[in-house]
């Protein structure tokens, strides 16, 4: 056999070691296991640091604060204040954002009631509009029920959220979706309802009229608010 073929076979069964055979001495063994912890710890921070603020970009913004006030149109108005003894359907833009979707703006609408005489219409109210208060001057969540001689309804049912019209010729309010009733002072008469219409806050400011939305929650007898107008 030939001194090459000899060689050849010898180095057949010889293994060959890289650097990553070695594991080194125990201090360098510390020293990468400290490397990569740190390594992992660093990079959680980074992540946690980034994942705070784009979870919080997701959450939309909640109901809280004291909520905005939103222009009702000037002839929807001037009928409210020609009113007798109908309803007025009042219109307005209302405004909402998420933190995730840019400003958003519908039509909205409520019910108008113009009162003739506080005393009376607080006379012939229910408690269950007045939760707060007194009859001389009930409030619901710290605003005025009556103001400037008017009464402001939210059009949304107290019962499931469906919208009550009002129907001329029984002269009531009528939630086609369950059959509650209410009356032109947003008296419960009759319905699954659990209370009466709710109010909404109204004031006149420079000269023009202005409602402030407010969603409360359904199917409860207290009035729970949800969200305000954004």
């Amino acid at each position: 056999m030939s001194k090459q073929a000899a060689t050849g076979a010898t180095g057949a069964g010889r293994k060959v070691y890289s650097a990553y055979d070695d594991p080194g001495t125990g201090e360098e063994i510390s020293r990468r296991t400290f490397m990569a912890n740190a390594t992992m710890v660093v990079g959680g921070l980074i992540g946690l640091g980034l994942v705070i603020p784009i979870v919080g970009s997701l959450v939309p913004e909640g109901g809280g604060g004291k909520g905005s006030w939103a222009p009702l149109k000037p002839d929807e108005v001037k009928q409210l204040q020609d009113a007798t003894a109908t309803p007025v359907k009042l219109t307005f833009n209302l405004k909402s954002k998420d933190s995730y979707l840019p400003l958003q703006t519908s039509e909205e609408y409520v019910w108008g009631i113009k009162v003739n005489d506080p005393s009376k219409f607080v006379k012939e109210r229910t408690p269950d509009l007045f939760p707060t208060g007194n009859a001389a001057k009930p409030n619901v969540d710290g605003y005025d029920v009556i103001n400037m001689g008017f009464v402001i309804f939210s059009p949304i049912c107290p019962h499931l959220g469906c919208r009550p019209n009002w129907v001329s010729d029984s002269n009531r309010f009528q939630c086609p979706c369950h059959g509650s009733q209410f009356g032109l002072d947003g008296e419960h008469l009759a319905g699954p309802a659990p209370r009466g219409l709710d109010p909404l806050p109204f004031k006149e400011q420079s000269g023009q009229a202005e409602i402030m939305w407010i969603r409360y929650q359904s199917g409860t007898p207290d009035r729970i608010v949800i969200s305000y107008q954004s």
